[in-house]
């Protein structure tokens, strides 16, 4: 399960990431649209580390949204 950790800047921002993925991390206007993009990245970047032969984390579910 990848873990999404998120905090909410001072401009109202929110920036979600998945720490055991170093640089997948995505802002949105609300919580569940950084969520989303954040989701969409780590998809993006797990499919390339699979193309690419590179290791990818132990999965049982894909995501966790955590507060």
């Amino acid at each position: 399960m990848l873990k999404i950790e998120f905090d909410q800047e001072d401009d109202g921002r929110w920036i979600a990431e998945i720490p055991v993925l170093p640089g997948v991390m995505a802002y949105g206007a609300t919580r569940d649209e950084a969520q989303d993009r954040v989701e969409a990245l780590a998809l993006r970047t797990l499919a390339d580390r699979l193309e690419h032969g590179e290791d990818v984390p132990e999965l049982g579910e894909l995501f966790a949204a955590v507060a």
